[in-house]
C-alpha cells in the first residue's frame, strides 16, 4: 500500500479522510494508473502512465479502502442516494458517512432487515472499520453491486449475505438458509393482487426445502449451498436481487429532504411520489391461485364450521386435516420456483395511453417492464368438490391444453406433484416435452425427474397398464397411479390418495377454449338424448329390435 509524504500537501489529504473505494488499491471508472517518483523522491500517480501533471496519491480511512476522491460516479442516481442519505446521517446522527439504520430505513422501508443485511454485506465488501461508510466507499460499493450481472454470482452474493459475513470458512448454517428463502417470500407475496399475504404453512415449506439440503449436515459450505439451490430452486433468489436493484437505483426520487426541496434533481413532488408508490414493490413472477368456491369454502375448507362458538370436536379436527389447502400460497411459490418458467410465465401489460401522464407514466411503466404482472393458475379439478374417481379426474382435466400441475395428496403426509407443460391425452405411449417435471414437495422437497417422454396415461386401451404414471423409465417408473386414482405407488411402497387437485398454468384463452368445448358436449349429449325419429328410421333403429326382443311387441301403443 502506498502511503503519501507527511510533507505533500497534508490539507488535501485530510480532505480525503472520510473517502475509499470497494477494494485495496481500487479505482472507479476503470481508469488505470502508474505509480513513479520524481526527483525529490516523492510519490506520484500519472493516469494510464501517459506525462503530464502528477496525480496526489491515496489514503486509507477506517470506514473504507483506497480510492480516488476525483473519481467520477458511473451510476448517477448511486451518487444522489449516497449524498442524501450521509446529509440524513449528519442531521440525525452526526456522522459524516452512511449507517445501516438510515440506509434500512430509506432504502427499504418495507423490508428493513433485507436492507440492514445487503449494508453489512457492502461494508464487509469495502473493510471498513467503522459500523458506517463514507460516501464514496457506499458509492463504490453500490455500483459493484449493481453492476453484478452473472446468474451465479448473484446467487453466492445472497447466500454469504445472509450467512456469517465473519466466518473465514464461509460456512452456512440451515437458519441462514431458512432466513434467506423467508425473505424471499415475504418479498414475492408483497405484491400479491390482494396485498400482502401470509401462509400458516409456510414454515412447513421452508423445512422440507431447507431439510432436504442439508440432510442432518449442521453446516455447509455456500458453494455448495449455490449448487444445490441451481439444481433445485433456481428461481427463488432472483426476484430478490430484481428487488434490491430497484431499490438502489430509484429510492433517491422518493426520499424527501426538506433542505432540498429547491433541488429539482434529487426531490419530486409530493404527488408523483404517492402515484409511483404502487409500482416501488415491483410486481415478481408470483403466481395468483385461483380461489375456492364459498360453498366449499363454508362446508369446512377453511377449518371454520357451522358454529363458530361451538368447541371442535375430534371428527372436526380430523375433516380439517383432510380438507386443508392441498396447494398453499407457500407451496404455489415454491413450484413456481422450482419448476420450468413455462408453468408461471407472466402475462404481458399494456403500455399507458394516455399522452397527460407523460414522464411519471413513463417511469411508472419503465420499472413495471423490469417484471411483467404475475400469471394465474386456474383450479381445474379438485377431488373433494368435483368427487373422485378416474371419471371425474379425466371430464374435468382432458381438453386443457396450457401447461398443468397434478397433485396427489397422500398418506404419510406426501405430497407429489406431477408437471405437465402439454395437453393431457389417452394413450398408450410415454410423452411429454423436456419441461415435463415429477416433483416431491412433503416431508422434503426432491426434484424426482426432470426430463421429456415421462407422462403416461391410459384408463380404456387393453394390453397396456393403466392409470397414470410418471418417469422416464416404463420398466421403473418414479410414480405409479391405478387405475382407479385411489392408491399411488412410490418406491415400492404403496400409499392411499387423500385427495387430488390439477392447477391450469396457461393463459385465460387456454381455459376458455376447455370450457367452449365441455358446453359443446354436453348441449351435444342434450340433443342426442331428445332426437325425433321419422318411421322410415324407426323401421332400422337398433333399440326396435331390442324392445322386441323384451316381449314389447305393441311399444307404439300407448295403452300396453
Amino acid at each position: 500500500m502506498l502511503q503519501r509524504e507527511p510533507h505533500l500537501n497534508s490539507s488535501r489529504s485530510n480532505a480525503m479522510g472520510n473517502s475509499h473505494s470497494g477494494k485495496a488499491g481500487g479505482h472507479s471508472g476503470g481508469v488505470a494508473t502508474a505509480v513513479q517518483s520524481n526527483p525529490n523522491g516523492q510519490v506520484q500517480e500519472n493516469p494510464a502512465g501517459g506525462s503530464g501533471p502528477a496525480v496526489k496519491g491515496m489514503s486509507r480511512t477506517a470506514s473504507g479502502a483506497d480510492l480516488h476522491d476525483r473519481a467520477q460516479a458511473q451510476y448517477h442516481p448511486v451518487d444522489k442516494l449516497g449524498k442524501i442519505l450521509a446529509k440524513k446521517c449528519d442531521d440525525e446522527r452526526g456522522i459524516n458517512g452512511v449507517t445501516g439504520d438510515v440506509f434500512a430505513r430509506y432504502v427499504f422501508p418495507k423490508f428493513p432487515d433485507l436492507g440492514m443485511k445487503l449494508f453489512q454485506y457492502l461494508r464487509h465488501s469495502s473493510r471498513a472499520k467503522t459500523d458506517h461508510l463514507g460516501v464514496t466507499a457506499f458509492r463504490q460499493q453500490c455500483e459493484k453491486f449493481l453492476g453484478i450481472l452473472d446468474d451465479s454470482v448473484i446467487l453466492e452474493s445472497y447466500v454469504k449475505m445472509f450467512g456469517d459475513l465473519n466466518d473465514q470458512n464461509e460456512l452456512i448454517k440451515p437458519e441462514n438458509l431458512k432466513e434467506l428463502l423467508r425473505t424471499c417470500y415475504n418479498l414475492s407475496m408483497s405484491t400479491y393482487q390482494d396485498g400482502p399475504q401470509s401462509c400458516r404453512l409456510l414454515d412447513r415449506t421452508l423445512n422440507s426445502v431447507v431439510q432436504s439440503c442439508f440432510f442432518s449436515k449442521e453446516s455447509l459450505s455456500s458453494g455448495y449451498i449455490c449448487r444445490w439451490l441451481e439444481n433445485n430452486v433456481p428461481r427463488l433468489v432472483p426476484p430478490i436481487h430484481k428487488y434490491c436493484v430497484h431499490a438502489l437505483s430509484t429510492s433517491h426520487r422518493t426520499i424527501i429532504d426538506k433542505n432540498m426541496k429547491n433541488n429539482s434533481d434529487t426531490v419530486v413532488s409530493i404527488s408523483a411520489i404517492n402515484a409511483g408508490e404502487s409500482s416501488y414493490g415491483l410486481e415478481l413472477q408470483t403466481p395468483i391461485l385461483e380461489k375456492a368456491s364459498p360453498n366449499f369454502a363454508a362446508n369446512g375448507a377453511t377449518g371454520t364450521t357451522s358454529n363458530p362458538g361451538k368447541p371442535l370436536t375430534q371428527a372436526d379436527r380430523e375433516r380439517m386435516i383432510i380438507q386443508q389447502p392441498l396447494l398453499p400460497l407457500s407451496e404455489a411459490w415454491l413450484l413456481a420456483g422450482a419448476l420450468p418458467q413455462i408453468y408461471s410465465r407472466p402475462q404481458s401489460i399494456q403500455s399507458p395511453h394516455n399522452a397527460s401522464s407523460t414522464n411519471l407514466a413513463s417511469q411508472v411503466f419503465m420499472a413495471k417492464l423490469l417484471s411483467m404482472m404475475p400469471s394465474h393458475w386456474t383450479l381445474l379439478y379438485d377431488s373433494r368438490q368435483d368427487g373422485a374417481g378416474t371419471n371425474r379426474f379425466l371430464h374435468h382435466v382432458l381438453g386443457y391444453r396450457g401447461p398443468n400441475l397434478v397433485l396427489f395428496r397422500c398418506d404419510d403426509d406426501l405430497l407429489f406433484c406431477v408437471a405437465n407443460a402439454q395437453e393431457w391425452r389417452e394413450t398408450h405411449l410415454y410423452y411429454g416435452s423436456e419441461d415435463s417435471c415429477c416433483v416431491q414437495l412433503l416431508p422434503k422437497f426432491v426434484m424426482l425427474e426432470r426430463k421429456p417422454k415421462s407422462l403416461y396415461l391410459n384408463t380404456h386401451i387393453r394390453g397396456y397398464p393403466k392409470g397414470l404414471r410418471a418417469g422416464s423409465d416404463p420398466r421403473k417408473p418414479i410414480l405409479i397411479v391405478d387405475e382407479h386414482f385411489e392408491k399411488l405407488e412410490h418406491r415400492g411402497l404403496q400409499h392411499k390418495i387423500l385427495s387430488i387437485e390439477v392447477w391450469g398454468c396457461g393463459n385465460t384463452q387456454q381455459r376458455e377454449v376447455q370450457l367452449d368445448i365441455k358446453n359443446w358436449q354436453i348441449k351435444e349429449a342434450e340433443r342426442q338424448r331428445t332426437v325425433k325419429l321419422t318411421a322410415a328410421d324407426w323401421i332400422d333403429h337398433p333399440d326396435r329390435y331390442l324392445l322386441e326382443l323384451g316381449g314389447r311387441q305393441n311399444y307404439n301403443n300407448s295403452s300396453s
